[in-house]
């Protein structure tokens, strides 16, 4: 590539007969040279600038693969916990139920035992009246006799 310095330092031949001016020519070089070197400079800036877009790309492109990566684990896990969780309150149903059902078994064994025992009392209370009419009307009878 040719520089602006390249462009300064070009010296033509000169020629004697129907050549160009030596002035115009130089005049020319020297704007030509000034143009160059701006070109130039804006090319080397931009060549700089595109590098350092190009750097913070692949940075930014970098942290956009952390983050993706960071956010299919936190799905993973999100998933992980759901799991885990819906399997904790199944568990803790199926404990309810099976307390429950042996609650339910324990109170009903005692509702009949209770029923049981009511009938027993109940008996024994028949019997115990049973006896006593027996006694009274015994009683009474020997009342009775002692009276004739």
């Amino acid at each position: 590539m040719i520089t602006p310095l390249d462009i300064e330092n070009k010296k033509f031949s000169r020629q004697m007969v129907n050549g160009y001016s030596v002035e115009e020519i130089d005049d020319f070089l020297d704007q030509l040279t000034v143009e160059y070197e701006k070109m130039y400079k804006e090319n080397a800036e931009s060549r700089d600038k595109i590098e350092e877009l190009n750097n913070s790309l692949e940075h930014y492109m970098s942290i956009e693969n952390t983050l993706q990566g960071t956010l299919l684990m936190a799905q993973t896990t999100a998933e992980e916990v759901k799991s885990v969780a819906r399997k904790q309150a199944e568990q803790i149903v199926n404990e309810a139920q099976v307390n429950a059902r042996e609650t339910l078994n324990a109170l009903d064994n005692e509702i009949l035992m209770k029923k049981k025992e009511l009938e027993d009392i109940q008996k024994q209370f028949d019997i115990y009246k049973a006896k006593m009419e027996s006694l009274l009307i015994s009683q009474l009878e020997l009342l009775k006799d002692i009276n004739e």
